[in-house]
């Protein structure tokens, strides 16, 4: 795997200590290194940051468990994904280059079972769940974006499945599959009469019944979306299954946290932004104008990714690839020039789901479901991770309120 890489002196100054040290940390295993300019060596960045935090963890306990919370050091283990050197895996797979080749449900089963072979077992007759609450039978729910139906209807048909209360392992991977059906044909009824195609074939088929192609383009985007470590909605659909829940609840609390302004919803953000550059016809002076007003810039730059969202960046070159025509993909190639230009910023997946989405003229929304789909099959997985532990995510809180009186002893 890449990564980035320090000199030696760099490297100890970040570490707070002498280049002796270094070395003896390099020998015990702690810090790799390889060959570098001349006779010089060069040392692996992430384990320098990696170290760093853990003497800092010594030092303060409580202090490195609040920052942990805020982009800091991992919290929970987890053997489902790594995002390392600027890339991202699956339980050591290439996402991008699975993105390639793999349908959503081998990935769904080298998540869940660790053997992509499974995907078959797991899924047949997934499409044929038991009983479900249809969107017109709910009222409202029809007029309702994907991402919404989701949320209502998910709830509904958590009853209607008993057999979503066994949590073992292989039990909770049958029961991932009904959802992700049952969410597939919730988001594109009209396709609901293609199973034997997947989630991205119920998805072409309801949505762009004309374009065959767009499947692939529709897949590799569920694949790229399915897990990414510990994102706000993942550690609630954690905490959520280590009470116990079923996979159901612990789906819908990744829907309803997914659906909140700095999660799921940048990608509505980043196509207002789309909006704006189509509209002025001047990319370079929307981005400008908003940072002149103190706005964002929905759909660039990620904390993880200093060098740009692989996901983000291969949604791009898919829909270029695949519909090199399209006004869309004209429209992304402006405003990423733009970007880079300006805040030297590149592509975020959220970016990339939006282009997709207007390249296949979608229907209102389906880029966030799209999003949602995708990370359903991480969720799952993270909730078998979870009852296999069989521990409660309970944390502490560091109480900073009014402190209560001292009370005196009685008598």
């Amino acid at each position: 795997m890449g990564g980035r890489y320090l000199t030696a002196r760099r490297a100890a100054e970040e570490l707070g200590v002498s280049l002796p040290t270094l070395y003896a940390y390099v020998s015990r295993g702690l810090v790799r290194s390889e060959a570098g300019a001349g006779r010089s060596r060069r040392y692996r960045e992430e384990d320098v940051r990696h170290l760093r935090e853990r003497k800092e963890r010594r030092r303060d306990p409580s202090r490195a468990a609040e920052d942990a919370l805020h982009w800091g050091t991992p919290v929970l283990e987890s053997a489902l994904t790594l995002v390392s050197g600027g890339r991202l895996y699956y339980r050591g797979k290439d996402a991008v280059a699975l993105a390639g080749g793999w349908s959503l449900e081998r990935v769904a089963a080298l998540l869940w079972t660790r053997d992509s072979e499974d995907a078959r077992a797991l899924f047949e007759g997934g499409a044929n769940a038991s009983s479900r609450p249809a969107p017109d039978g709910v009222p409202g729910v029809s007029k309702l974006e994907p991402l919404g139906r989701f949320q209502a209807l998910l709830p509904l048909a958590a009853p209607l499945d008993p057999a979503a209360y066994d949590l073992r392992p292989r039990a909770v991977a049958r029961t991932g599959s009904r959802i992700l059906h049952l969410l597939a044909r919730t988001a594109a009824p009209d396709g609901r009469e293609a199973p034997e195609a997947g989630v991205a074939g119920v998805l072409q088929r309801g949505w762009v019944a004309g374009e065959p192609g767009a499947g692939n383009l529709i897949n590799a985007a569920l694949v790229l979306c399915a897990d990414h470590e510990l994102p706000v909605s993942t550690f609630a659909a954690r905490c959520v299954a280590s009470s116990g829940a079923t996979p159901y609840a612990v789906v819908a609390a990744g829907l309803h946290a997914m659906g909140g302004v700095r999660h799921g919803g940048m990608i509505e953000l980043a196509e207002v932004l789309l909006g704006e550059v189509e509209a002025s016809g001047d990319a370079r002076g929307v981005l400008t104008g908003r940072l002149r007003r103190g706005e964002g810039i929905p759909g660039f730059g990620h904390s993880l990714y200093p060098g740009g969202d692989p996901r983000g960046v291969e949604l791009l070159r898919l829909c270029a690839e695949t519909y090199p025509g399209a006004q869309a993909v004209a429209l992304a190639d402006e405003v990423c020039g733009a970007a880079l230009e300006v805040v030297g910023e590149r592509p975020t997946v959220d970016l990339g789901l939006t282009i997709l989405a207007r390249t296949l003229d979608l229907p209102p929304g389906s880029a966030v479901a799209l999003f949602a789909l995708g990370r359903t099959v991480g969720w799952i997985g993270h909730a078998i991770e979870q009852y296999e532990g069989g521990t409660l995510i309970r944390p502490r809180a560091r109480y900073v309120g009014e402190q209560p009186p001292v009370l005196e002893k009685e008598g």
